[in-house]
């Protein structure tokens, strides 16, 4: 069985072309375009790892992340942050990787395979 990806991203065009990505190397995907959504779709889905970004309206993702891993079964699940704000490695100190937009997607996924243990 596959393992699940969910992207966070309050930009559409971000969201589909990493979806994308993820959909062409073999992973099922799910989307969420704040933190508020968010939620409800990681309970609803049940991801094995999150991309997110930081600048989102209505909660922000470092706020999302806190309250997702104040879940038992959400407690460590891998996350990378992906933003195009400065000091992003700040935002979340548990994230696997923090990647500056615009990224590499080589990258993204080379990094989704070492935190998901592949």
């Amino acid at each position: 069985m596959p393992k699940k990806i969910m992207v966070v991203d309050d930009d559409p065009d971000i969201v589909d072309y990493l979806i994308s990505v993820f959909e062409d190397h073999g992973y099922d995907t799910c989307r969420a375009s704040d933190g508020i959504s968010a939620y409800e779709v990681a309970m609803a889905e049940k991801p094995d790892l999150i991309t997110l970004d930081i600048e989102m309206p209505h909660e922000w993702g470092p706020r999302f992340y806190r309250r997702l891993t104040s879940e038992k079964e959400f407690s460590d699940i891998p996350v990378i942050v992906i933003s195009g704000l400065s000091g992003i490695h700040l935002a979340i100190r548990r994230a696997v990787a923090t990647i500056k937009k615009p990224f590499d997607p080589a990258d993204v996924i080379q990094i989704v395979r070492e935190a998901l243990g592949e």
